[in-house]
């Protein structure tokens, strides 16, 4: 940590990373503040240990009866991609193999109740092959990717290139998982979502909402890019972003294929829609569809939807995450709940 123009930074490689902070709004004694003050004005000191002390957070799972809990980076990058800032990839790639070693340790030390997903080098195809392959002999459950490793150096994720890595992923039993706000490209959108003259909180409100519609950038280019034809098996996880815009882009992108890429969508074994429930999860929170959950749910696919709290961010379910959505899950079965709340995790992840 060092100050930069009077604030306390992060700083990697002599470049800073963000602010001496763990990008989220719960206080140090539970109580939740606004975004703009948290994000903005709080440093490391002042945000929940939860946040960032892996015995602190599962006292915080216990109090809110989560039992496993997926973790993902904050200032890093929620990708990782704030690794490839270092000035020579061999520090990069040794930064990264540090850093999952480390999340390897906490994962252990928790008895697998805490699940930080290792990053990957996105630069090197190759080196991302080799790391896979050594963090999931550490017992790694999924890996954390950028959306976009063409912004690092890499070839795009739609690049036969790639096959070798997903690939060892399938083998490995490693779910691949794209975080909105994955990469230098989606937070530069980020950015720019809302209008200039917007107050701080509603630009806030915005790039949250329009973050959440963003990973379908990332669906619609996975599934046409054949990668789950020539490579069945794998899964994918959309993270915190929701479920709702899943049935129109599905159809959408079955109508614009078939509209305006028909060589395309013919060399697809399925239609593109169709993918999803092979291959595909989704993150549910907050949502109730207005009081038609159900429907969303049976449309999305009851073992493609999995539980998230997303503590300690600005739109986190604390301090109750179960009870918060208790009503709005009123209408499904017990058989659908279970699965959302932790039985396609516990699938997923081999607990």
């Amino acid at each position: 940590m060092e100050e930069v123009d009077g604030q306390k930074m992060w700083v990697f490689d002599g470049r800073p990373m963000g602010r001496f902070s763990a990008g989220g709004v719960v206080a140090r004694d539970g109580s939740k503040a606004a975004a703009d003050l948290a994000l903005h004005h709080w440093d490391h000191e002042e945000i929940h240990r939860g946040a960032w002390d892996p015995e602190v957070r599962l006292q915080v799972m216990d109090e809110s009866g989560i039992d496993a809990q997926v973790v993902f980076p904050s200032t890093i990058g929620l990708g990782g991609q704030g690794f490839s800032a270092a000035s020579d990839r061999d520090l990069g790639r040794r930064t990264i193999e540090l850093y999952n070693d480390r999340q390897a340790q906490i994962q252990e030390e928790s008895g697998d109740r805490l699940l930080p997903l290792p990053l990957m080098p996105a630069w090197d195809v190759a080196a991302c092959v080799a790391e896979a392959r050594r963090v999931g002999a550490l017992g790694a459950r999924g890996i954390n990717m950028t959306s976009d490793p063409q912004d690092l150096g890499g070839p795009d994720l739609a690049d036969r290139a790639w096959d070798p890595f997903w690939e060892a992923c399938t083998e490995l039993r490693l779910p691949v998982h794209f975080h909105i706000g994955a990469s230098v490209t989606a937070m530069t959108f980020y950015g720019k979502y809302a209008w200039p003259s917007h107050s701080p909180d509603t630009k806030l409100a915005l790039g949250g909402t329009l973050l959440f519609i963003g990973n379908a950038r990332v669906v619609a280019n996975v599934i046409v890019s054949g990668m789950f034809d020539r490579h069945p098996d794998l899964k994918i996880v959309s993270v915190e972003s929701g479920c709702g815009w899943i049935p129109f882009i599905l159809e959408a992108l079955d109508y614009e294929m078939a509209e305006n890429a028909p060589g395309d969508i013919a060399k697809l074994k399925k239609a593109p829609s169709e993918y999803f429930r092979s291959n595909l999860y989704a993150t549910y929170w907050f949502e109730s569809n207005r009081d038609r959950l159900p429907a969303l749910i049976d449309a999305v696919g009851e073992d493609s939807v999995m539980f998230e709290t997303d503590f300690p961010h600005p739109t986190c379910l604390y301090p109750d995450p179960l009870a918060s959505v208790e009503g709005k899950m009123a209408g499904l079965s017990d058989e659908v709940r279970a699965k959302i709340l932790g039985e396609n995790a516990r699938a997923l992840y081999r607990l």
